[in-house]
């Protein structure tokens, strides 16, 4: 395995297009498939699924994408460093998350952190929660930031509670129950549904959806695989959705409703330790700061 192998498989897993991976690297497209048939030979994984009409990742080629982006980068840094050797050496905090909505709530505090740490580089990772704990033993992210998973789930971390996040019904202004002051969970069986896919759904979250969907036909929901994704569905008027308020973007025009004995759902951050980790150690700081109510 050598960096250009892994340069070759970060350019198609980027653009999607061999042709276009090619010529992003200024070589042939043949070498560009070369490339990644031996290094699918090395790993005895397709990476890619490849027909007449479309490139897409495999699982398996999921699950290599931050290891090649790792490899890639401590290859890019190491060779940085001894070009110039008199240069200060930045601090990297990697963060994952999987959710982007999650992501737009790091800005004011990593603009906080960098008057602290002026050389920090933040490593921002979207990646399907079922790989992030995974990065997290391995030491591939320092932190995983979003909801608590259920106990019966055994992660290698410790959990901060940041905020505890009201579960809200989402609808389009159009449909009657956005005239109400608060709904419950009958009020939503009569209801079509747009929800997470079960299968990227969260802890608390995923025993509120599987309440609504208890006996109920499967033509009554619509399944996404995000929170964005279903608040696009609502909008236009498909049914209405339950999530934490925390997902529902700020200027759509969607109206939140509170649910009746719903409680709610603990969002907070992952972490193995912050020994020897000051950047980590300030930025839980400041986000316990930040989302404390005495701060809203």
């Amino acid at each position: 395995m050598n960096t250009f192998q892994l340069t070759c498989f970060l350019a198609v897993a980027d653009t999607l297009n061999f042709a276009r991976a090619a010529e992003q690297l200024h070589v042939t497209q043949p070498a560009v498939t070369q490339q990644i048939h031996s290094l699918e030979r090395e790993l005895n994984v397709k990476l890619f699924k490849r027909t007449t009409r479309i490139v897409r990742l495999t699982e398996e080629g999921g699950a290599f994408l931050n290891d090649a982006r790792r490899m890639v980068a401590l290859a890019e840094r190491a060779k940085k460093r001894f070009e110039n050797p008199q240069d200060q050496e930045f601090q990297v905090l990697s963060l994952g998350c999987y959710s982007y909505t999650h992501l737009f709530l790091l800005a004011p505090v990593l603009r906080q952190l960098v008057k602290v740490y002026p050389n920090l580089h933040p490593r921002l990772q979207v990646v399907p929660s079922h790989y992030l704990y995974r990065m997290l033993e391995e030491d591939d992210v320092d932190a995983v930031i979003g909801f608590r998973e259920p106990r019966l789930k055994k992660i290698a971390a410790v959990y901060k509670e940041l905020s505890s996040v009201p579960v809200v019904c989402v609808c389009s202004p159009e449909n009657p129950l956005s005239v109400r002051e608060s709904v419950t969970i009958e009020d939503l069986r009569r209801e079509k549904l747009v929800l997470l896919d079960p299968a990227r759904s969260q802890g608390d979250m995923a025993r509120v959806q599987g309440q609504l969907m208890d006996g109920r036909a499967f033509s009554d929901f619509y399944f996404c695989e995000s929170p964005e994704a279903a608040t696009v569905l609502v909008q236009a008027g498909f049914g209405v959705s339950v999530i934490p308020d925390l997902f529902t973007p700020p200027d759509a025009p969607l109206t939140q409703i509170p649910i009746e004995r719903v409680d709610p759902v603990s969002f907070g951050i992952y972490y193995k330790s912050m020994q020897g980790n000051a950047p980590l150690k300030s930025l839980v700081r400041l986000l316990l700061k930040s989302t404390s109510p005495e701060s809203r």
